[in-house]
């Protein structure tokens, strides 16, 4: 399969909000171990309540199935998720190229001890403007703003 026979659409609520809040949690529980599962579980309801209904947020599918999300406040990608058995096929590349491709520049956070995120962010030409040493709720986890633009 090509990331061209994916289609991405506009979030749907009503129809989608149980399947992205899988995906997150999924693909969380692998990427952010380092967070701990608890954290990570209490987390999932900042998406469900706070983050996904004041995104815009659109949606990667194989067939009628949602595969991976990006959620954009403005120009920062508040989140890119893709479900850990789709990964690899070019779901991500394709939600950051359609964001890019609406917004004109992207930048969002990652936690560095993310390797595999750090690793594709540069793949895709993001520059890393900043570090702090720990994350939103002042925990000990370093995260990088990055940036990419057209």
């Amino acid at each position: 399969m090509k990331n061209n026979d994916i289609p991405i659409r506009a979030y749907a609520p009503e129809t989608d909000r149980h399947a992205l809040l899988r995906i997150w949690l999924e693909a969380s529980l692998i990427a952010h171990s380092f967070i701990g599962e608890q954290r990570l579980r209490d987390q999932q309801a900042l998406i469900e309540n706070r983050y996904l209904p004041t995104a815009e947020s659109w949606v990667a599918c194989i067939g009628d199935t949602p595969a991976g999300f990006i959620s954009l406040l403005d120009t920062f990608v508040g989140g890119i998720f893709v479900a850990p058995q789709r990964q690899g096929l070019g779901i991500g590349r394709k939600l950051i190229a359609h964001a890019l491709s609406l917004k004109g520049e992207l930048s969002l956070e990652v936690y560095t001890r993310n390797a595999r995120a750090m690793r594709f962010y540069a793949s895709l030409g993001f520059e890393e403007l900043s570090r702090r040493a720990s994350d939103d709720e002042g925990l000990p986890f370093e995260n990088a703003l990055l940036r990419l633009t057209k």
